[in-house]
């Protein structure tokens, strides 16, 4: 619980009003409050009363938190809702990528920038928001040309962007999707519009009516989804772009509703990381910071060939079976032998039903496959895009969910004929 000096309270308090605007923020942050919590929650406090600000937290907590991973989000937004004395200060803190001046710079805490964005998005409550003790400040937001700067921002390059864009990116990648269609089983299931006669169940049906078959009964092949791997690289050369693309992961990993069935995620640089389960925590900072916190080899050198290696031996039967898409995301630049670096890519091509890679290299026009890693590489890969972009992963998306793939390979292995050498 964090600690806060004790203020007084207001001449006319409002404490159920603000205890419903706080519930509506926990779940504008993503915790699942209805309108039952609210209610038992201020019943709580009713019976607990205020008296102490230890017991005040604890008993909305027993209320409005139900999993480990909202603790996090719940005292960041109890810091910033109940009064603190820095609450305006810490709150643009938590909004803005960095701020520079003569007061000391912190860097955000795990879901303190999600706790600021759900209080922030519902300040026009004159009766229920937060009040500052000080003169009303107005917060002005400027949106012209906003579909221009959206524009430019989806083309523009990861490592090209500055501190606001690249938190805005962020953003933006957060509320995209990465769609799948769905596989036929080998299962079937009774439907009432199947293309498959179901003798069995028919015969069960009429045993039933004395012997008389009043309909035919039919069923068809059951729909399954595939599971999504994704190897991305954290090499020095790809950390940039692997951060971003790593949020645009998080969110697939967290969406709800039909989709992929199980996503995993593995990073590499000199050794071979296993995310998956940091990537299950709902606040993509704290899955993030975990992530690195594990994977001790962040802007270090690449071992494709090796990880790859440790990848097919350790790990492509617990999460390749059942048709898995495997998104492989590095630049291709490694020194180890490329013929171990062919046959592991190979040998993932095989386990996968279809292999991805995205190469932010692919930015440049006159891009060629000189480099002995990519060269190794192409052969053996389905599809060949480019990953350093918001549009470029759009795009991916798009050929994902159209089942069309107009990728770059067919022009580059045109290219790595004619020069074999």
């Amino acid at each position: 619980m964090p600690e806060f000096p004790p203020l007084p309270l207001p001449d006319t308090p409002r404490l159920a009003q603000n205890i419903t605007h706080f519930a509506r923020a926990l779940r504008r942050a993503g915790l699942p409050i209805g309108p039952s919590r609210v209610a038992q929650a201020v019943a709580a406090v009713a019976e607990a009363g205020v008296s102490s600000r230890r017991d005040f937290y604890w008993t909305l907590h027993a209320c409005l938190v139900s999993k480990p991973e909202h603790r996090t989000v719940f005292a960041q937004i109890f810091r910033l809702y109940w009064r603190d004395p820095r609450f305006l200060e810490h709150m643009m803190a938590a909004m803005l990528p960095a701020i520079r001046g003569t007061q000391e710079q912190q860097a955000a805490k795990p879901a303190q920038k999600r706790a600021a964005e759900a209080l922030l998005d519902g300040a026009t409550d004159p009766d229920v928001a937060p009040q500052e003790a000080d003169a009303p400040m107005e917060l002005q937001l400027d949106a012209t040309q906003t579909m221009s700067d959206q524009e430019r921002l989806r083309q523009l390059d990861f490592e090209q962007m500055s501190t606001a864009e690249v938190a805005e990116a962020k953003r933006m990648l957060s509320q995209m999707h990465l769609p799948i269609q769905p596989l036929n089983s080998r299962r079937l299931v009774p439907t009432a519009g199947g293309r498959r006669a179901d003798w069995r169940r028919t015969l069960q049906q009429a045993a039933r009516r004395g012997g008389d078959v009043a309909a035919m009964a039919r069923s068809d092949r059951r729909l399954r989804w595939p599971n999504l791997v994704v190897i991305c690289d954290i090499s020095g050369s790809m950390s940039q772009y692997s951060r971003l693309i790593l949020h645009f992961l998080h969110a697939v990993a967290n969406r709800k509703g039909p989709g992929w069935a199980r996503v995993h995620g593995f990073t590499f640089g000199t050794r071979l990381t296993n995310i998956t389960r940091h990537l299950a925590q709902r606040d993509v900072d704290a899955a993030l910071a975990a992530a690195g916190a594990e994977a001790q080899d962040w802007e270090g050198g690449t071992r494709i060939g090796a990880c790859l290696h440790r990848f097919n031996r350790d790990w492509s039967r617990r999460v390749m079976g059942q048709g898995a898409v495997v998104l492989l995301i590095t630049d291709g630049l490694d020194r180890d032998d490329p013929a171990q670096l062919s046959a592991e890519i190979q040998r993932l091509q095989l386990a996968s039903r279809q292999l991805i890679w995205l190469n932010p290299l692919l930015r440049f026009d006159g891009f060629a496959p000189k480099a002995s890693g990519i060269r190794a590489m192409l052969p053996h890969v389905d599809s060949f895009r480019a990953g350093h972009s918001i549009s470029a992963l759009q795009d991916l998306a798009d050929a994902l969910r159209t089942g069309t793939d107009q990728s770059e390979k067919q022009r580059l292995m045109e290219l790595l004929n004619e020069d074999p050498a």
